[in-house]
């Protein structure tokens, strides 16, 4: 059968993306259907992504599980909570003192109300960027992460994210480096608008490498 005979995806984004590009209809087909992900404690998900900093998925599993151990008895860390714990108390979970610093901040900004879920979940992508990233220790990337997985919003593309780079440059041949590449990146994935977490999602597991 060719792959213009192929059934078309009954879904609004794969029926969008298969037909927008080629190259990425390849992928979709070759590749195991995705969820939608479930809506998640903001505040929670900020934490997590701080502890998941530039260590492994392992690794950050074990540290959050001594993390949530000094909350009993639910294991959740109430910001206030959280703030009375000091470098010490942070260090035996295994958090750095860089680290500790970003989660007190993190806890500080859930104790004036600033990471109200309904309220996040209505800006765009970079006025959503722009209010997390006033917190020390969290930029564009975690951002975009929090909006692709906490929030499930549509139409996110990481750019930035080393993952989607990697598989952008496989998939469609891009020869170019640093801010050529970005630009390439964005150009190519104008099409997938209103659908680019989905096409995203695509390119991670692509390289068997999804986050979480």
């Amino acid at each position: 059968m060719s792959a213009s005979a192929l059934p078309l995806p009954a879904d609004p984004a794969l029926f969008h993306l298969t037909q927008a590009d080629p190259v990425l209809a390849a992928l979709i087909r070759q590749g195991r259907p995705i969820a939608a992900s479930a809506h998640e404690d903001l505040y929670l998900a900020l934490l997590r992504a701080i502890v998941s900093q530039q260590i492994s998925t392992k690794a950050a599993a074990a540290i959050w599980r001594k993390v949530q151990a000094l909350f009993p008895p639910d294991g959740y860390p109430e910001p206030a909570a959280l703030l009375l714990l000091t470098d010490e108390d942070l260090r035996a979970a295994g958090i750095s003192r860089q680290k500790a610093g970003y989660l007190r901040a993190i806890a500080d900004f859930a104790q004036q109300d600033q990471l109200d879920h309904a309220h996040l979940s209505q800006l765009s992508e970079e006025e959503f960027t722009r209010h997390l990233t006033q917190i020390k220790g969290v930029g564009r990337w975690t951002a975009q992460m929090l909006q692709m997985f906490a929030l499930d919003q549509p139409d996110v593309f990481p750019e930035g994210d080393l993952g989607i780079q990697n598989a952008m440059r496989r998939h469609y041949g891009l020869p170019e480096t640093g801010r050529a590449l970005l630009k390439r990146m964005l150009e190519v994935a104008e099409p997938w608008r209103p659908y680019r977490t989905l096409a995203s999602k695509y390119l991670w597991q692509s390289l068997d490498n999804q986050p979480g």
